[in-house]
């Protein structure tokens, strides 16, 4: 096999995004195979964007038992990312999800426990790993070159959404559309990175505001307490009502600092870890002396186009994935228990039931404002919480 053959599930926003590419020629060794949507003229349209000649479809399953694709990649609403995944290991078809991987930790458990018995490459969507700074930041925490941590800090206000965004569709921010608000639509990326970079917390403490800058269901407010195995701890804090937003992600260690905001990463780096010199130190006002200075990345951030190439790289030769499917449950597991200590007004513990998270969120579902069910919504997706 000289090159991958793809389909593509879902050809919306994202789906076309990544036909574009393909078409582009950015990925030399993937090509569009099929595509699919429930939408017939969504099919035509994508399929006349492709210069040769590409199979169309309106049934997913239609196309995955077709033999015309290699892999897949699953780019529809979130509640059916798990379904449509599962569909594909289950025929050892390839598959690249975009994110979140699900709504709720159990279905996507259940996803990871169908990976296991698969032979397919599985991958998620987890472009922003491929940035050069939070690479840089990844590379420098694992190495201990600073120490341990202490305190984390991600204030993620830069997702400014006006009402008419929230307008421009039914299923929009509702519980039955989309299972949530800014954490599940704008922070996947940046609850994946959070975890990726500075370890899974073992605490949280959520407060979730419910459509407080905009006349929706679910949540555009959000500030999060999180403790972690070894005493450190960190505060989330995101929201799509602020205008000018900020990205400031700050880690900070026994041996210095790191700030990533504005394009760049700032190191401070003390001359003597904090712990040793509060130890040995006899003046009362004394601090350690550091350097703070601009890290040197390697500028690269190959985004969507980088995490398909190591994609077919991985199928076509064995090469590791930007972010291996499985790891998808991490970024969902910090942003249920954000969900669940909200709900229940307390500290939930990481692992938590998953069970109760479900059933808290059909009460949810149960009260929706969409009037009208359509394909993506939890009581159309056989296989979600309704079977």
């Amino acid at each position: 096999m000289e090159q991958v053959r793809l389909g593509i599930i879902g050809m919306g926003n994202m789906g076309n995004g990544h036909l574009g590419n393909i078409v582009a020629g950015k990925c030399p060794e993937i090509k569009l195979a099929a595509l699919c949507d429930i939408l017939p003229e969504r099919v035509q349209w994508s399929r006349s964007q492709v210069p040769y000649e590409v199979a169309g479809f309106t049934d997913a399953i239609e196309m995955l038992d077709s033999g015309l694709i290699d892999a897949c990649l699953v780019a529809v609403p979130h509640y059916s990312h798990p379904f449509y995944v599962t569909e594909c290991l289950k025929r050892d078809i390839h598959v690249m999800c975009e994110k979140p991987a699900g709504v709720y930790t159990k279905a996507v458990l259940e996803m990871n426990e169908a990976a296991k018995h698969s032979k397919a490459v599985f991958g998620m969507m987890f472009n922003q790993r491929t940035d050069c700074i939070y690479r840089k930041m990844r590379e420098i925490v694992k190495s201990g070159r600073l120490g341990s941590i202490r305190r984390t800090n991600w204030i993620i206000t830069n997702w400014y959404r006006p009402q008419a965004y929230y307008d421009s569709g039914s299923w929009r921010a509702t519980w039955k559309g989309e299972g949530g608000g800014v954490l599940l639509n704008q922070c996947p990326h940046n609850l994946d990175l959070w975890q990726w970079i500075c370890g899974m917390p073992k605490k949280v403490t959520a407060h979730l505001y419910f459509g407080k800058w905009h006349d929706i269901e679910v949540e555009d407010d959000v500030t999060a307490f999180v403790e972690y195995e070894n005493g450190a701890t960190g505060t989330f804090i995101t929201t799509t009502g602020d205008a000018p937003g900020t990205n400031r992600f700050e880690i900070t260690m026994d041996g210095g600092r790191l700030i990533a905001e504005n394009g760049k990463l700032m190191m401070t780096e003390l001359e003597t870890f904090e712990p040793e010199f509060s130890r040995t130190n006899k003046n009362s006002f004394a601090q350690p002396k550091s350097t703070t200075f601009e890290v040197e990345t390697d500028g690269q951030s190959p985004q969507h186009v980088g995490v398909l190439n190591q994609f077919a790289a991985a199928i076509l030769r064995g090469e590791p994935l930007v972010a291996r499917g499985e790891e998808g449950i991490f970024g969902l597991t910090i942003s249920n228990a954000m969900h669940l200590s909200s709900w229940l007004g307390k500290t939930v513990e990481i692992p938590f039931d998953e069970n109760l998270y479900l059933d808290e969120l059909k009460k949810r579902v149960a009260t929706s404002k969409v009037k009208e069910d359509f394909p993506g919504t939890v009581a159309n997706l056989e296989g979600s919480f309704n079977k």
